[in-house]
């Protein structure tokens, strides 16, 4: 059976892509998740972190995009 497995560079890739799309900046997206650094953000740009699903979802909202078009999957073969 094949399952897909998100792939995490790709995803961090798009991630960064879909920002500068819609206009925003790391800043921005720092002071729209209330978070003290950007860390977090460059995790997730850079393919070492995911957001999690309550941040995946605003992200999505803030990006005008699905959380379908934010993630990038692979399929694997178990």
């Amino acid at each position: 059976m094949d399952f897909p497995t998100i792939n995490l560079a790709l995803t961090g890739a798009n991630i960064m892509n879909l920002r500068k799309a819609a206009g925003l900046s790391v800043h921005d997206l720092q002071m729209a998740f209330g978070f003290n650094s950007p860390q977090a953000i460059y995790k997730w740009q850079n393919g070492t972190a995911l957001p999690t699903v309550d941040n995946l979802l605003v992200l999505a909202a803030l990006l005008h995009v699905r959380i379908d078009d934010i993630l990038i999957t692979d399929i694997s073969v178990a």
